[in-house]
């Protein structure tokens, strides 16, 4: 099989970014990554892959594969959107890996990016709400807000918590993006703020839903013998694989079993030859702390009904057993859509070449990265390893 390297990442900040659109911000995630694989030209591309879950309906855009591929000055560049919701950015990486495993071409551009602030939040809801059933759920008025708040509802119900127990999470997720300066939310809360918040979905709070965020991220994939030739430490793709489930919660047999997130990673963890306890810092989908409770325990890190008592005790800090938001996660950094999971790789790689600063996972070596599209109907799971 064909080693698959991260050979340059880029991108924006996050944030609300009223004067810009998709292709000027494109173009600066694309710029940056080139800028970070010195020697590698942009002649050398083979295929553009864009991560991108809402551009009709809220940036008023389709074709984005040609529309960006020019715009960011890759014109003529075999280029095509990937579209799974909020893992359409895991997944674009997945068919990069796919094109350069199969021959396709050897260097790869994922670009993820989001455009939405410019719309009302209605607007906003109403696209986010065909990430589910839009048949039997969205014409009705349920939201993804709406039925994450319904699944924390029934956590809450059947393991004896009250609201609060989730309060580690955000709180954590905001304490890291005090050293991010791309976040969007960079300032601290607390368990007392966290409970004092007001309601959005109860019983989730302001202080425990993430915001709709513009941003663009650039990662540079590239096959074994062009990565040889690039200076820098060298970050391989070890494992991929997507999953899916019903999108309709009604229809799935446990609610609170995300099947999808779980099988994704065990295959990709399995075809990187690890397992879960070779992992040293993960990035998860966690618009809500409920959202990051249930990845922990359908991959297996958790028993049913224990993951907020672990991040109770500090397991998901930088210094816990699983350390997730590390830049701020959906929560603080922004959620950026389909463009997230391109964000969650640069993280990481971040974290893999010991550049996090105050967020540095020590030690780090191997790393997580895993995003969901609706409520978990789809997730895609990368993991990456440092060779360096």
């Amino acid at each position: 099989m064909t080693n698959i390297y991260i050979v340059g990442t880029g991108a924006t900040p996050v944030g609300e970014h009223y004067g810009r659109g998709l292709a000027d911000l494109a173009a600066e995630a694309v710029r940056a990554a080139f800028a970070a694989a010195p020697g590698l030209p942009a002649e050398r591309v083979g295929a553009l892959f864009v991560a991108n879950a809402m551009g009709e309906t809220l940036a008023g855009q389709g074709q984005l594969g040609a529309y960006l591929a020019a715009a960011v000055g890759l014109p003529g560049v075999p280029a095509l959107r990937v579209e799974a919701a909020g893992a359409s950015g895991g997944v674009a990486l997945q068919q990069a890996a796919n094109a350069i495993a199969a021959g396709q071409c050897q260097v790869a551009v994922v670009l993820g990016a989001e455009k939405v602030t410019d719309r009302l939040e209605g607007e906003q809801e109403a696209a986010l709400a065909l990430h589910g059933d839009a048949e039997a759920e969205a014409i009705h008025g349920l939201t993804l807000t709406a039925q994450w708040a319904l699944l924390m509802r029934r956590y809450m119900h059947e393991h004896g918590y009250a609201a609060e127990a989730f309060a580690p999470f955000p709180v954590n997720a905001h304490a890291n993006a005090l050293k991010n300066p791309h976040a969007l939310y960079r300032f601290p809360i607390s368990a007392d703020k966290y409970r004092k918040a007001g309601q959005i979905a109860s019983p989730l709070n302001l202080l425990d839903c993430s915001s709709p965020a513009d941003g663009a991220a650039c990662v540079i994939l590239a096959a074994e013998p062009i990565a040889r030739e690039l200076p820098g430490p060298r970050l391989r793709l070890a494992g991929a694989a997507l999953a899916t489930d019903t999108p309709g919660l009604a229809a799935r047999n446990d609610p609170l079993d995300l099947a999808a997130a779980r099988a994704s990673a065990h295959v990709a963890l399995g075809r990187a030859h690890l397992g879960l306890s070779d992992v040293q810092v993960l990035e998860l989908s966690d618009p809500h702390g409920i959202a990051a409770a249930l990845a922990l325990e359908a991959m297996g890190y958790y028993g049913r009904g224990e993951a907020p008592r672990h991040a109770a005790d500090g397991a998901i800090a930088p210094t816990g057993r699983t350390p997730i938001a590390t830049a701020g996660g959906y929560k603080a950094r922004g959620d950026i859509g389909g463009a997230s999971g391109v964000y969650q790789v640069i993280e990481l790689a971040r974290q893999l070449r010991g550049e996090a600063g105050p967020g540095q996972v020590a030690g780090a070596r191997v790393a997580l990265a895993q995003c969901l599209g609706g409520v978990g109907a789809t997730a895609a799971t990368c993991v990456l390893v440092s060779e360096s």
